[in-house]
C-alpha cells in the first residue's frame, strides 16, 4: 500500500477511488498534476483575498491585536489552528464525499488566513515604500516553490524517504516554539532560517508524492498539502525580513 492510499472499500455514494499516480499513464499523470496545481493556485488566490478583507476590515484587525495579547493565549490560537488542520486535512482525504473535500481545502485556507493576521499586521508596521515585506516575501516564496518545484518534476526524484526526518524535525520545531511562548525567549534569527530550509524540504516531499504516491482522485488533497508547505514557507519568509528590517 503506497503512502497516501486509503482504506479501499466502496460505501454507496463514494466517489471512484482512482489508481496510484505512479501507476497511470503519461497523460492521466499529467492531467493530475495540472487539477492539484489549479487548485492550489485556487487556494493561494483565496487566501490572498482573504487576507485583504480581514486585514482591511477594524473588527477582524482588533481580533488579531487579541490573537498577541499574550502568550498564553497564541498558544491556545495554536491549538485551535492544529485542530482545526487535522480536520480540514481528514475531510480533504475523504474517500467518500468530493463536497467534503473541498470543505476541507476551504476550511484549511481560511485557518491559514487567520493565523497569518498578526504577522502580517507586523510586517505591514515594519514596511516601507522601500521595503515592501509581504509584497517581497510572496514573490520570493513563489520563486523558491518554482525552483523546488522544478528540481522535482525534472529529476522526477521520490523523496518520501524524508518522511520520518520531517516528522521528527516538525515535532522538535513545535516543541521549540511551544518553550518559547511559556517561557519567554527569542528563538531568533537562525531558526527562522532553519526553519525556511524545513519548510523547502516539505515542498520537494509534497510534490514528489504528487508525482508517485497520491491516488488519482486525491488532488484536492495533494493541493491541501503543498498549500500547507508554501504558506509555512511563506510565514518564515515574512519574519526573516521583519528581522532583517528590524536590524536596519
Amino acid at each position: 500500500m503506497s503512502f497516501h492510499d486509503q482504506q479501499q472499500q466502496h460505501h454507496h455514494g463514494a466517489i471512484e477511488l482512482g489508481p496510484p499516480v505512479s501507476r497511470t499513464s503519461v497523460a492521466e499523470r499529467a492531467k493530475f498534476i495540472e487539477r492539484t496545481y489549479i487548485h492550489l493556485a485556487g487556494a493561494i488566490a483565496g487566501f490572498v483575498a482573504l487576507e485583504y478583507v480581514l486585514l482591511n476590515t477594524a473588527a477582524t484587525r482588533e481580533f488579531a491585536i487579541t490573537m498577541m495579547g499574550g502568550r498564553y493565549s497564541w498558544l491556545i490560537v495554536l491549538g485551535a489552528f492544529m485542530a482545526v488542520s487535522w480536520v480540514a486535512d481528514k475531510w480533504a482525504r475523504s474517500a467518500t464525499s468530493l463536497p467534503l473535500q473541498y470543505a476541507g481545502l476551504a476550511l484549511y485556507v481560511v485557518a491559514e488566513a487567520v493565523i497569518f493576521m498578526p504577522l502580517l499586521m507586523i510586517a505591514q508596521y515594519f514596511s516601507g515604500p522601500e521595503n515592501p515585506i509581504i509584497f517581497t516575501a510572496g514573490v520570493s516564496t513563489m520563486a523558491i516553490f518554482a525552483a523546488l518545484t522544478g528540481i522535482v518534476l525534472f529529476t522526477k526524484k521520490d523523496f518520501s524517504w524524508m518522511r520520518g526526518a520531517l516528522s521528527i524535525a516538525g515535532l522538535a520545531a513545535m516543541g521549540l516554539i511551544v518553550a518559547s511562548l511559556v517561557f519567554g525567549f527569542s528563538l531568533g534569527i537562525f531558526f527562522t532560517v532553519a526553519m525556511i530550509a524545513f519548510a523547502a524540504c516539505y515542498i520537494l516531499y509534497d510534490t514528489s508524492n504528487i508525482l508517485h504516491h497520491y491516488r488519482t482522485d486525491q488532488y484536492v488533497a495533494a493541493s491541501l498539502g503543498l498549500f500547507a508547505s508554501v504558506a509555512l514557507l511563506f510565514w518564515y519568509v515574512v519574519r526573516l525580513l521583519i528581522a532583517l528590517s528590524g536590524r536596519d
